[in-house]
């Protein structure tokens, strides 16, 4: 196959592991395919897509550019659908703008990997982009309730229609309330960016009882995974987040499809969890 161009982009790019993990797993499927890093603020995503020629095979798409991706897109599925937000795209040879997200199955196979086999209430800190593809993750392993913790409740519209049209219950504090409602929580997720703080201990009972899933991926720990970490309880990472929406992500633009896995996928995970280590 002929060399083809790929990307991560975003604002900021610098710490992106994504290079690492997508060389590493093009080394070993055999493909001379690059893979770049850009950066991309959210109202320049349309005209660097519109930008790309006919060498490009798709991009990866990090914060604050996944609701915007979304809406640049020919064809989309139902995920994409329902969080609004892609974090994958396709460039096909037929020119159709085909996109993904590849971060609600990257959730579940990380609380999975964590132990977590179904979760009924959970405490999300957030309410972006990353937050609704957590809630889509965990209404598929049986969520009834959810509790969002953000700045201004009034921004968790997004988060509030999204669960109403999975039929979950959903309540809104500020986030300097999370202390007092993660217990009796299945799962506790923090979905904020790199350099949001977490002032407060969260109670010893919840920190041992529940998985916390911490996106943050550098530096790690994030926030919440150190406090779990800290008590001995179950954490699910950001790095495994990102490694497994990385995995589907490279079945994406060498197959074209993400449910299925590729010849040699095995060696493929192997690689790309190599390069994050």
């Amino acid at each position: 196959m002929s060399i083809r161009r790929l990307a991560v982009v975003g604002s900021p790019i610098a710490h992106s592991l994504s290079p690492a993990l997508h060389a590493a797993a093009y080394r070993a499927l055999g493909l001379d395919w690059v893979y770049e890093r850009h950066e991309v603020r959210e109202h320049e995503l349309r005209g660097f897509v519109d930008g790309l020629d006919g060498s490009w095979r798709g991009i990866s798409a990090t914060m604050p550019l996944k609701d915007e991706l979304a809406r640049l897109a020919d064809e989309c599925d139902r995920i994409v659908a329902l969080t609004g937000a892609a974090n994958t795209l396709l460039l096909a040879d037929d020119g159709r703008r085909i996109v993904r997200n590849t971060d609600v199955a990257g959730v579940e196979r990380a609380l999975r990997d964590a132990g977590l086999e179904r979760a009924e209430h959970a405490v999300i800190a957030g309410a972006g982009a990353t937050a609704r593809s957590v809630l889509v993750a965990l209404d598929g392993l049986g969520l009834r309730s959810v509790t969002v913790a953000v700045r201004e409740p009034a921004r968790a519209g997004g988060l509030r229609d999204l669960a109403e049209e999975l039929m979950l219950e959903l309540d809104a504090v500020r986030l300097d309330q999370l202390a007092y409602v993660v217990e009796g929580a299945d799962v506790v997720a923090w979905t904020l960016p790199n350099g949001v703080e977490l002032t407060d201990d969260l109670p010893e009972s919840a920190r041992r009882e529940a998985v916390a899933l911490d996106v943050t991926y550098h530096p790690w720990p994030g926030p919440l995974a150190a406090q779990w970490l800290e008590a001995g309880g179950r954490v699910a990472s950001g790095r495994d987040m990102l490694l497994h929406q990385a995995v589907r992500q490279v079945r994406f633009f060498v197959s074209g499809q993400t449910e299925h896995p590729l010849d040699r996928e095995a060696e493929v995970e192997t690689a790309m969890a190599a390069a994050l280590a």
